[in-house]
């Protein structure tokens, strides 16, 4: 098994990096949240690697962080999700959006993600909102979810469109900042009414 790959970019396409280790060209494929930290051809690269073994293909996918490949080891243990659905999953959200999505049981950020629908995203939270909560919880660099993030959750949640519950909860926020969830909610649901 491949587990780290260290060398220089001979290639560089959305989703795909071509690798040189010591004259070996290796084809990465890479999320974009990790593609961003790829520099031009010619410099060198350090990726954390999943190799994904089938019966026809050997598969390399790349990483920039940690947190990135445990999100995607846990996204294709989920049923009905392979490798690439995992990278445009993992490429539809930052990282610590999707594991905050998955352990506040946020469905409806997931389905915003080009090729996850409602079924398939309520199963990602079914199966993965434990694993991925105690992630988060684990990792002292995630932030933890706030008043904010709750109340955009209950609201997307609702039906309402994320830009507009987010124009909401920040006005409540700002006019009521001592306000409990419950009052809050109160206040952005009357917010989104008008």
């Amino acid at each position: 098994m491949i587990a780290r790959l260290s060398g220089t970019v001979l290639e560089k396409h959305p989703m795909r990096v071509v690798l040189d280790v010591n004259g070996v060209g290796y084809e990465v494929h890479v999320p974009l949240s990790s593609f961003g930290a790829v520099g031009e051809p010619g410099t060198t690269l350090a990726l954390r690697v999943h190799t994904h073994v089938r019966e026809d293909a050997l598969m390399l996918y790349g990483f920039a962080s940690p947190l990135e490949q445990r999100v995607f080891e846990h996204l294709i243990s989920v049923s009905g999700i392979g490798p690439r659905l995992g990278l445009s999953v993992l490429s539809g959200l930052a990282p610590i959006e999707l594991v905050q999505a998955i352990a506040s049981g946020d469905v409806a950020r997931l389905t915003t993600i080009p090729g996850i629908g409602r079924k398939t995203a309520e199963r990602i939270v079914l199966e993965l909102k434990e694993k991925l909560g105690a992630v988060a919880a684990a990792d002292p660099t995630l932030p933890p979810t706030g008043p904010r993030e709750d109340l955009l959750s209950a609201l997307v949640n609702l039906g309402y469109h994320r830009p507009s519950a987010e124009k909401a909860v920040d006005r409540v926020l700002r006019e009521q900042p001592g306000a409990d969830f419950e009052a809050a909610l109160r206040g952005a649901l009357k917010v989104l009414s008008r």
